[in-house]
Parts: C-alpha cells; structure tokens; sequence
C-alpha cells in the first residue's frame, strides 16, 4: 500500500467511526435512524478511500444518496451536521433554482463555483486564525501611525497609478449596465517604466525623527498596550478589495457585477475614509494586514484539493424537477433539461471557477426531495443510476415531537427558557405539557399538511405568545407552563374540529 501524504488527507477528518457518527448526529437529531447510518458510512467510506493505493483511489467514486421524506423530518439537518463534523465544504442548493441551458436563469455549474467559494473561505479563515500571532505587532504600529502620524519616519506609498486611464462606458450613458474602456500606457522600453522621481515615489524611505517624537511613540505604545487608548476615535483608509467573478449565466446582475468587479480590479479597488475608536480601528487594521500576508494561491490550492476530496452538495427539491411519467408540457421539458444538466456534474467533470478547475468525480451529492406527487421513477433513468443509495425518511410520532422538544442540545424548550432567562424570567414546562403539544402537532400534521418538526415552532409561538410580548412585566418570576396553560393558550385550536384552519 502506497504511502499517504498529509497534503492528500486534507480536508478528510479522522477518528469517526461510523457509530460515533450516528452518536453524535443523535445530539441534535431525533430518529431517522436509517438515514444516520447511511451518511455515516459515506463519510467513513471517504477516509478509507484516501488510504487505497494511488492506482485504486481514483477508481473508487462516492456513492451519492437520494433521501425521502415529507419536508421536516429531518433531511437537511442530517446533511448539515454531517458536513459541520467532519469540517468539510457543504453547500445546499434549491434544484428549482436552476434551468436548463438556453433558458434564463442560474446555470447548474455554478454550484460547483459556490462550493470552491465556501471551500476558500473556510481554508482562508483556517489560515488567517494561525497568522493573527504574526499580525500583532504590524497592527500595533499601524495604530501608533494613526494617533501619531509622521512618527514611525516613513513616508506614505504613492497612490498614483500611472499609465491607467478610464474612458467612457461602452453601454451608453443612461444603460443600467457601467462598463468603461480602460487605456492602459504600457512604455515603450524597460528604462522608461520607472523614472527616477516614481521611484523616489514607490519606495519608503526613513526620515529623521527628533527623540522627543521617538519618546512619545514609546509612551503611547504603553498605553495602547494597557488598553486605555481604547475610545480615542483615528481616521482609517478602509481599501476594500475588487470581487472577480466568472462571467456565466444570462442574468443581467452577474453581467453587471463581474463588470463592475472588472472595473475595480483595474483600478485597484475602491478606498473610503471612516472614522473609528482604536478599538475598532484594531480589528479593521487586523483584517487588512491578515490580507496582505495570506498567499492566496496557497489557500486556492489546499481549498480546491478539499473541496474535491470532501465536499458535499446537498441538493434539496430534486422532486420539483422530475416530470410525473415522463411527458407534460413546456414547464416538464425544462424540468427534464435541468436534470440532464446536472447529470456530468454528478457524474463526475471539470469546472471552471476563478480559482481553478475543479473535478467534480468524488464530490458526495445528497439528494432530497418529498417524493409525494412524483416519484423518484420519474427522474431520468441516468440520473437515477447516479444516486445509487435510498432511504425513506419517516413520519415523525408523538413520541418523537416529545423527545425533539426536550432532548436535543438545541432543544426548542430549552431555547424559549434562554431566550426569556435573560429577560429575568425563569421558565419550566411541565411534563403534560410537552406531552399536550407534541399531540397537538402529530394531530395537525395527520389532519393538514405534514411539515414535520416545523409544526412545533408554530405552536411554541402560539403558546408563548402573551408571555414574550409582556416579559419585561414578570422579571424575577418563575413561570411554570403545563397542560392547562396549554389548553387555555390553544382553547379555541382544541375546540374546533378544523385545526388545519389556525395552525398553518
């Protein structure tokens, strides 16, 4: 077996096993057994793969999972606490969004391109965390320049851009669209690129500085470090860095956007003057300076190998484009569309991103949808192939609305205590009336639409209603909710046959 480098083990978290999977998606999710082991395996499947020998480990593609169940029973969630525990790059994406090629409106390649974008910011916030330590002391100064200017003895960069000039816009002058032709000088010969005075005027050069500014910068620089500098307000140069996006889609905003982001690139970028405490001015010079020294080809590299070795998509609505048996009207041919679309990016293929080409082959695509008017029969034999992994979601019980309501860490109750604890108000739910609201919710979901665990929000709300708007009137009490505050809360929803008529 073939030795395994660090940099190929990126992005790929080891020590989670299977089980320990299922018991940490138990914390926050109750039931769905089935669908847990499913995703466990995928995940553990992908640190086994990267172990493979070099000849076997490109062979070995992921196998992508379609989920079925009615909508909150838990799918996303699943997907989303899956991706959080093993740090990888997750995107969840609506199918409805995405239209055929020809047709207006967002391509199915780019959510390829937003998973690199979240795959860079992850990496990039990774990177920039271990180079803060290196930041302090470039801020420190940056802050002495501020309330001492003229006292570090270096002359400021000049900003002039030479040989850069913007013409008019190429779009007319009353088009929504701004777009200018750029003339850019280039000279004649290398000698001339750099004439002595732009020299004089690029580089920093050290003036003499009397001691008793260099006493002054010392004596400030004790009192920025013991923090009683904190409120003094500076004037701050913010530069905010041009955005290049890929030229893609027929949406008119994207055009406009990349052509703005063009414009910006060019020129260098936009600068505003804002004035801010030092305390604020910190962080702001913080940011800037974890810029500056940030290799961003490094950070695209390791967040294109992540995002091709462990990225997910979760792609939620997939029902939404499938064509019930298979014929219909304009609206299914382009449903049809969407899915031979999306079928090479399952399958595996290149995309362009302004940070490099990403192969597709060995992203997990999860697939989601509540099935209840079409089937999953009723997606395109090709992509159904590509999804080789089912699991039907079940219904939630009574039982389950109970155990949802308590035990999870995010657990509603114990988010309404926190939420009115810091109003003075100490909440408790009695027994019977979690009891009392998950019947509630399984006999509105069994007698209306079944949305799931989303029904309890609503009933939560419903019950919580007077005691939120009136909070600040019973600080310092202990409140005690059970089955009769309940009943008296919901007297009119209980009495009524129709419930389906006040519970939406």
């Amino acid at each position: 077996m073939n030795e395994v480098t660090e940099t190929e083990k990126k992005g790929i978290v080891e020590g989670f096993t299977p089980k320990e999977v299922v018991e940490k998606l138990d914390n926050y999710i109750i039931g769905q057994n089935k669908a847990k082991r499913f995703v466990a395996v995928a995940l553990r499947n992908r640190q086994r793969r990267i172990e493979l020998p070099e000849e076997i480990r490109d062979e070995v593609a992921p196998k992508n999972i379609l989920m079925i169940g009615p909508t909150g029973c838990g799918k996303t969630e699943i997907a989303r606490r899956l991706a959080k525990l093993c740090s990888a790059p997750f995107l969840k994406v609506e199918a409805t969004k995405y239209t055929e090629v020809g047709y207006v409106g967002r391509d199915v390649e780019s959510m390829v391109r937003d998973l690199m974008a979240v795959g860079f910011n992850m990496v990039k916030a990774e990177m920039q965390e271990t180079l803060k330590e290196k930041c302090g002391p470039m801020v420190e100064e940056d802050l002495l320049d501020l309330l001492l200017p003229g006292s570090s003895g270096k002359k400021k960069k000049s900003e002039k851009k030479n040989g850069i000039k913007m013409m008019h816009n190429i779009f007319g002058e009353n088009s929504p669209v701004q777009g200018g032709v750029i003339r850019i000088d280039i000279p004649k010969n290398l000698e001339e690129e750099k004439l002595p005075e732009e020299a004089e005027s690029i580089e920093e050069e050290n003036e003499p500085v009397g001691e008793d500014m260099k006493e002054t910068r010392e004596k400030f620089r004790v009192w920025l470090r013991e923090g009683k500098l904190e409120d003094r307000v500076v004037e701050l140069t913010i530069r905010q860095q041009p955005q290049m996006g890929m030229f893609a889609g027929g949406n008119m905003e994207d055009l406009e956007q990349s052509i703005t982001g063009l414009q910006e690139m060019l020129s260098g970028g936009t600068t505003r003057r804002k004035s801010v405490t030092v305390k604020e001015a910190r962080e702001i010079l913080l940011q800037q300076n974890l810029e500056k020294i940030t290799d961003r080809d490094k950070v695209a590299d390791e967040a294109k190998h992540r995002v091709e070795q462990s990225g997910i998509i979760f792609i939620d609505e997939i029902d939404k484009i499938a064509t019930k048996g298979g014929d219909g009207g304009r609206a299914e041919v382009s449903r049809e569309g969407v899915q031979r679309d999306i079928l090479p990016i399952v399958e595996g293929c290149d995309v362009n991103t302004k940070w490099g080409v990403v192969n597709t082959t060995h992203i997990l695509f999860i697939g989601a949808g509540a099935f209840s008017v079409s089937a999953p029969s009723d997606l395109i034999p090709e992509l159904q192939g590509r999804f080789p992994l089912r699991v039907e979601l079940e219904a939630l019980t009574k039982d389950d609305f109970k155990r949802i309501l308590t035990e999870p860490k995010n657990a509603l109750v114990k988010q309404y205590e926190a939420l009115l604890g810091t109003e003075g108000v100490t909440l408790k739910f009695a027994p019977e009336a979690v009891e009392r609201m998950a019947f509630i919710a399984e006999d509105v979901n069994s007698r209306a639409e079944n949305i799931g665990a989303r029904r309890l929000h609503t009933i939560m709300e419903s019950v919580l209603e007077d005691l939120s708007f009136s909070a600040d009137e019973h600080a310092g009490e202990t409140i005690t909710i059970d089955e009769k505050y309940v009943d008296e809360r919901l007297s009119d929803i209980v009495q009524d046959q129709n419930l389906e008529r006040y519970i939406l």
